[in-house]
């Protein structure tokens, strides 16, 4: 078989749309100029497409003005930015154990080096949080409530706007880890009550690697220190930080050709419409859960429920270590997923799949069809099969 077949998208998104090719090599080869340092006709042309894409950014999310927005360069650096920014030594989080590694980890790091304070909540076995739990961890000392909007082992979308409700209650920090949801499934922050939104802009934005974004509330920068000083192409002549958002985090030349192809990313997110994308991930997902529902000696981590998850699903074949399904996928079918933890370890200790080296991972993209689908199904069917015979 030649064709690829590509169902790795919560890694990142392949193909991209043609829109994004375009813009990003117009970029390289035509303009080529910094953001935000110069006045010549081109960097006039750049900054007009950073302002493009940082308000096509806002406008998807329904944050209140572009200027909440925060470029930064991934996912995890957002979270870096929203940990390391507004915790102190003493302070108390409120995470759970289906987070990813790039919010355990620094976690992690501030429990063990600025007496940070952690509680991980459980889940249950459908890798779902129960609000009730996050409710319960909350101490006086706590400032922040962190939570995962999907699962990026299961697809579980997470219980994030009752969270959040919660989170107002108390006068928390809310922090929501968008990295598998946004372009997925509708995010609007004022409806999920985040105080910060952290996602990356290659995933479901379908932009390029390298790019990521946070948003921040207004009034909440007067918590959120910049972890990062330097040059911003505005009040040059004060040796201190601006407190302008969001030049306040966006020290150093910014990575314009990820920038730009963002913008049109999201711009084919906007035209095609969130809410399509949804329902054409709710159709393949269905179909690959009925697939997989059949075949013996496969078992099925999550919902199971193409209402409840996005297109992520995670299976164990009986008789194979997932790393050993991943290769035959691709040497025999030319289909590409995720085998292993996914950074993801607590999760997988609550599955039970830690010890056995996780799970097979298939996540879908805007541009998977049925035909993708159904060979995924028949080529796990024979691998399946093979083991029993």
């Amino acid at each position: 078989m030649d064709e690829r077949i590509y169902l790795d998208n919560a890694a990142t998104s392949w193909p991209k749309p043609e829109a994004v090719y375009a813009i990003v090599d117009r970029y390289q080869r035509e303009l080529g100029a910094p953001a935000g340092r110069s006045a010549y006709r081109e960097a006039a042309d750049v900054a007009r497409l950073m302002h493009d894409a940082r308000r096509r950014v806002a406008e998807l999310i329904h944050a209140e003005s572009p200027d909440r927005i925060v470029f930064t360069l991934n996912a995890t650096d957002s979270l870096n930015l929203a940990f390391h920014g507004a915790l102190r030594p003493g302070d108390h989080v409120v995470t759970s154990v289906v987070e990813h590694n790039s919010v355990l980890r620094p976690l992690r790091w501030l429990e063990d080096h600025h007496g940070v304070q952690v509680t991980r909540v459980p889940c249950d076995g459908l890798g779902l949080v129960d609000p009730a739990a996050i409710q319960a961890a909350i101490r006086p000392s706590t400032r922040m409530i962190a939570l995962i909007h999907v699962s990026n082992v299961t697809g579980a979308i997470q219980p994030v706007q009752a969270v959040g409700s919660i989170a107002k209650e108390h006068d928390l920090l809310y922090l929501v880890d968008a990295a598998q949801s946004i372009g997925h499934v509708p995010v609007d922050v004022r409806e999920l009550r985040a105080d910060l939104l952290a996602f990356p802009g290659h995933k479901g934005l379908l932009g390029p690697l390298g790019v990521g974004a946070l948003y921040v509330a207004p009034g909440r920068e007067s918590s959120l220190l910049p972890i990062r000083q330097g040059g911003t192409g505005t009040r040059s002549d004060d040796d201190r930080q601006p407190d302008s958002m969001p030049d306040r985090y966006e020290s150093g030349n910014h990575n314009v050709p990820a920038i730009v192809g963002l913008g049109a990313g999201v711009a084919y997110v906007a035209e095609r419409t969130v809410e399509a994308i949804r329902e054409h991930d709710k159709q393949l997902t269905r179909q690959l859960l009925e697939g997989f529902q059949g075949i013996p000696g496969v078992q099925i981590f999550g919902p199971q429920d193409a209402e409840r998850q996005v297109g992520v699903v995670s299976i164990a074949i009986q008789g194979y270590e997932p790393q050993e399904v991943a290769g035959m996928l691709d040497a025999a079918y030319r289909l590409q997923v995720r085998s292993g933890i996914q950074c993801a370890p607590l999760m997988h200790r609550a599955l039970g799949t830690a010890d056995r080296g996780g799970t097979i991972r298939f996540s879908l993209g805007a541009f998977n069809t049925e035909e993708h689908i159904a060979t995924a199904i028949e080529a796990v069917s024979e691998i399946a099969v093979s083991a029993l015979a």
